[in-house]
């Protein structure tokens, strides 16, 4: 099966890759790695802000995260000239929460995205992680992941 299928399966379309917000670019392309950078929680209506421990419980963290894996694989699929069934796995993500300094579930928030990429993608999905406290991310957002990704 595809993934645009499976991903419409699951009720997910991806969006436009995101351009970048300041002098840089949303992806490099190394051989067969793809290098994309930090992609922050955006929803259907716009920025999801927020501070886990504060503002946010760890659910709407995670949805949070969720987000930022869609706009991954939507840079994915622009680095692959508009075709993600080039995609031959997840590598690497890097995730960053916005939270309170005695906020420990980081790993639970960026376990949006990472349940998120398994269930579109399968064993492709799978991959090494971090997941990282940051006192504040741009804009005020919750979460921001940035990812690596290996394409054919």
């Amino acid at each position: 099966m595809s993934i645009e299928s499976r991903l419409s399966e699951l009720g997910v379309t991806l969006p436009d890759a995101p351009a970048p917000a300041a002098n840089y670019v949303p992806f490099v392309q190394v051989g067969d790695i793809v290098y994309v950078s930090g992609q922050i929680s955006n929803g259907l209506d716009g920025l999801i802000l927020g501070k886990l421990g504060a503002d946010m419980d760890v659910e709407a963290g995670a949805a949070a995260a969720k987000t930022c894996a869609i706009s991954l694989l939507a840079q994915v699929k622009a680095a692959c000239g508009g075709d993600i069934d080039r995609l031959v796995r997840v590598i690497k993500l890097t995730g960053f929460v916005n939270s309170t300094a005695d906020f420990t579930d980081q790993p639970k928030v960026i376990n949006g995205a990472s349940d998120f990429l398994v269930e579109a993608l399968g064993d492709a999905g799978r991959h090494s992680r971090s997941a990282v406290s940051a006192a504040a991310l741009p804009l005020g957002v919750a979460v921001e992941i940035e990812g690596i990704f290996q394409i054919k």
